[in-house]
């Protein structure tokens, strides 16, 4: 039987008619999330870039938090992309006044790292290539490199807990991870056209469909 996943994009602000375009030419069903209730039923969730603040806000006035992190927590495979990624993280070093996250993905994030829109630019970054051990072998979610990315505005990750391994690094900075069913990143591939992190994300909803009961 072949597995065509059901993924979520959470449409409240930012990149979200790009990751749901790509998801489809992947031969995805795209879910628009906007209501908890959409939550239900999917097999992988895409947390869009954008304002950081701005989607953080819009959770809660919508109902949202913790529903995401009910589910997000209990095991749906999930990407953040640069706001998305600062939605995951369990820190921010640089918050704006009332920001919050979900507290999910161990790691540290600074926010517009790489400076402000005019500072966008495009590279070409491995992707899983070595561990955070710097052993050399492929690890974490699956696909070899390179990774056409786009960074606009893009945060950094300034921390790595026990079980996240680095996955991508941009001009000595680390801007792509993996915790277990999380992956996070910095950039925009769904800018580029590149599909290698959105497969990466499918590949986890396949395992984790297959382990299911």
């Amino acid at each position: 039987m072949i597995f065509r996943p059901v993924v979520g994009v959470l449409a409240l602000q930012g990149g979200v008619a790009e990751h749901a375009s790509l998801l489809e030419k992947l031969g995805v069903q795209v879910v628009l999330v906007k209501r908890p209730e959409q939550l239900e039923g999917l097999d992988a969730l895409v947390l869009p870039g954008g304002e950081s603040t701005t989607i953080d806000r819009l959770t809660r006035i919508f109902g949202l938090r913790q529903p995401l992190i009910d589910s997000i927590g209990g095991g749906l495979p999930t990407l953040g992309t640069c706001a998305g990624l600062i939605l995951l993280a369990r820190e921010i070093e640089d918050p704006a006044a009332g920001q919050q996250t979900l507290g999910l993905l161990d790691v540290t994030v600074r926010r517009n790292a790489f400076g402000s829109q005019i500072d966008s630019a495009e590279a070409e970054l491995a992707w899983g290539a070595t561990g955070a051990d710097g052993s050399g072998q492929l690890t974490g979610a699956g696909g070899q490199g390179p990774v056409k990315a786009a960074f606009i505005r893009a945060p950094i990750v300034t921390r790595v807990g026990e079980d996240v391994t680095v996955l991508a690094r941009h001009a000595g900075q680390v801007v792509g991870v993996q915790q277990g069913h999380l992956l996070g990143i910095s950039f925009h591939p769904e800018l580029t056209g590149d599909t290698t992190v959105h497969r990466a994300l499918l590949g986890l909803a396949s395992r984790a469909a297959a382990s299911s009961p």
